[in-house]
């Protein structure tokens, strides 16, 4: 797998995904949104941890800057 997530998409991602993790933790989101929410946030922890979106690689979007 060849990284296509740059440095800033990496941390919106992690961002995103505590926030997500906060919600549902005080019990603000709840049922079937709470764990498609969850889903969602496992799946961008993920991907910010190996700097790569499956989904970016379809559509030909890359954010990594380039070496």
């Amino acid at each position: 797998m060849k990284k296509n997530m740059g440095g800033a998409d990496r941390i919106i991602r992690i961002i995103i995904a505590i926030v997500i993790g906060i919600l549902y933790w005080q019990g603000i989101i709840e049922g079937t949104l709470a764990y498609v929410l969850i889903a969602v946030a496992a799946v961008f922890l993920l991907t910010s941890f190996v700097s790569f979106c499956p989904l970016y690689k379809l559509v030909g979007l890359n954010t990594c800057p380039r070496k």
